[in-house]
């Protein structure tokens, strides 16, 4: 079944940026997935089954 994901969650990675930060906010849902790091504000676009591998956890749920 697949992952809930709303814009707005914050999650944890479970690898680190190279700026150090492993939390980053979902700025776009779809097919891909659109993340933008706390820290630096790099943008990221990964597939769906990419983005759910590598989420370690929800640190807060967007409406």
């Amino acid at each position: 079944m697949a992952m809930e994901i709303r814009s707005g969650d914050v999650v944890r990675l479970k690898k680190q940026h190279p700026c150090g930060s492993d939390q980053w906010e979902v700025v776009r849902v779809g097919a891909d997935i659109g993340i933008k790091c706390l820290k630096c504000q790099h943008r990221v676009l990964l597939k769906r089954p990419v983005f759910e591998r590598r989420v370690k956890e929800f640190i807060s749920r967007g409406k």
